[in-house]
């Protein structure tokens, strides 16, 4: 049997409040569209490349209003959330990259730090250093959902197959990989990434990203997709921001795919 989810493609900006309200309201949306559950993109709460700006929103998670809106959101219509992010200040003062699981009580089932760290010069002139602010997180996270059980990875860890690798050796059925791409990487490497590691893993890719011009100057390659376990896109939602759609999960075709290529289970250890 299939199960509907929702993802909510947003084009976030620098007031945590305004993202809130958008995502409480994508929730109710998602209910009324039937779905299980509702996926939105790496840093949902907050974008702003501006870190002394962005830095006065950036509190523990206890404080975090995205946070507590957002669970408020699941309990009351009953239907699991994915943040694909927020950003947390630690303990230490450092701040995490972290994607948060939360139950239809609007208890939090998860929680998984982004390990890879997005350090580049691109050749448009960009250039990013996530890890001059951020700490990385250093577990494999899976969770147990009403869709089966789901693996948590964010953006730039898409690129590196070890952990899908890991991924999908703890028998994961769904992988979630929420993004805020570049337009310059998206255009290049966007979807072909996302299908090879749907198709490495045997698994389900939810990929709900930021779309469009934000207002910390950043444009967002967009994008949104589900792609099942053999490679073929369920969901392309295009460029722009502030949309929902929908797409059907069916377990099943995980072992279906599974059976007719057994790589999981094939999978022999490589001597260095």
């Amino acid at each position: 049997m299939s199960q509907r989810i929702a993802l909510f493609q947003m084009t976030s900006g620098i007031d945590p409040l305004e993202n809130a309200a958008a995502i409480a309201g994508a929730v109710r949306a998602a209910v009324d569209g039937g779905a299980a559950m509702v996926f939105t993109p790496e840093m949902c709460g907050l974008l702003d490349r501006d870190r002394q700006r962005g830095g006065a929103h950036i509190v523990p998670e206890a404080e975090n209003p995205v946070l507590e809106q957002a669970r408020n959101a699941a309990a009351k219509a009953g239907i699991w959330v994915q943040l694909g992010s927020l950003a947390i200040r630690r303990d230490d003062g450092m701040w995490a990259n972290r994607c948060f699981v939360i139950d239809a009580s609007g208890e939090i089932a998860a929680r998984y730090d982004k390990i890879h760290m997005f350090d580049v010069d691109l050749a448009t002139g960009e250039t990013w250093r996530e890890s001059a602010a951020y700490a990385p997180g250093e577990a494999v996270v899976v969770v147990e959902t009403p869709l089966g059980r789901l693996g948590l990875a964010i953006c730039y860890d898409l690129r590196f197959p070890a952990l899908f690798q890991a991924l999908g050796q703890k028998a994961c059925d769904l992988i979630t990989i929420p993004a805020a791409f570049t337009v310059p990487t998206g255009q290049a490497h966007w979807h072909v990434m996302q299908r090879a590691r749907a198709i490495e893993a045997s698994a389900f890719v939810i990929a709900c990203a930021q779309a469009g011009d934000h207002a910390d100057g950043r444009s967002t390659y967009g994008h949104s997709l589900v792609v099942d376990p053999w490679g073929e896109v369920l969901l392309d939602m295009g460029e722009g921001g502030g949309q929902l759609g929908f797409a059907e999960i069916d377990r099943q075709r995980v072992a279906q795919v599974r059976a007719q290529v057994p790589s999981l289970a094939n999978r022999r250890p490589i001597a260095g």
